[in-house]
């Protein structure tokens, strides 16, 4: 019996059951790319000095990182998107694998130049989806007792953009505490668990870079995908 004839409602032309063997089975051997986007704009921001510190362990741990800084980027929809600094983003988005988050926290939620960023990062790029498939690690800093607020909405906005969101997280209270004059992070448990965020990232990225299109492939984009070209097909010529 054909497992569809009782499921009307789906097109068995293009239903597919999830198969081990059209996983890669060979391994990208560039370096993991790996961007990196913080949340403010202050002269000592500590979501800064958290991304300095992990973008110098994921290079440690081989990846090739870029850091993005949003001084002079535009409030979304204030211009184009040919805007330099947005097209600067843009492409980095798109050459990225994986990507690193951290945000103050203020008022209870992540900055407004955290949002704007995230905010200027499109769906699609023509037919690139630039986060579609990649992975991210969602981090904060605290000024104050520590929270989750940032990493949970930075969560929701990972989902969103499709991204693989990794299980481990960091959050960094009373911020200031834990950098020394030299702007470099102390020894602490804090430290730690960022050294833990970082190595999960850069395990997820090698895990799956290679598998993105297939991870991402899905059902009903796979239905509407054939519906137009039924559509285009049978258009009568003018």
């Amino acid at each position: 019996m054909n497992p569809t004839d009782d499921m009307p409602a789906l097109d068995a032309e293009q239903f597919s059951s999830p198969d081990a063997e059209r996983f890669s089975r060979t391994h990208s051997q560039h370096a993991p790319r790996i961007l990196l986007l913080y949340g403010s704009l202050r002269k000592r921001a500590f979501s800064r000095l958290v991304i300095e510190e992990s973008a110098r362990l994921l290079e440690r741990m081989g990846a090739e990182v870029r850091i993005f800084n949003p001084q002079g980027l535009p409030l979304p929809d204030s211009c184009e998107a040919d805007h330099p600094k947005v097209a600067e983003l843009r492409e980095l988005v798109t050459w990225s694998e994986g990507q690193v988050w951290c945000s103050p926290e203020r008022h209870g939620s992540m900055t407004g130049i955290m949002k704007a960023q995230i905010d200027w990062i499109p769906l699609s790029l023509g037919a690139v989806r630039p986060t579609q498939g990649k992975t991210l690690a969602v981090m904060q800093v605290n000024g104050g007792s520590q929270s989750f607020n940032v990493v949970n909405q930075l969560r929701v906005l990972g989902r969103w953009m499709r991204m693989i969101t990794i299980p481990n997280q960091s959050s960094v209270p009373k911020a200031f505490l834990e950098f020394g004059d030299d702007d470099r992070m102390k020894p602490s448990g804090y430290y730690n668990r960022i050294v833990d965020v970082m190595e999960e990232l850069v395990k997820f990225t090698l895990l799956t870079r290679d598998n993105s299109a297939y991870l991402t492939d899905r059902y009903s984009e796979r239905v509407e995908s054939a519906e137009a070209l039924m559509k285009r097909v049978n258009q009568r010529a003018i």
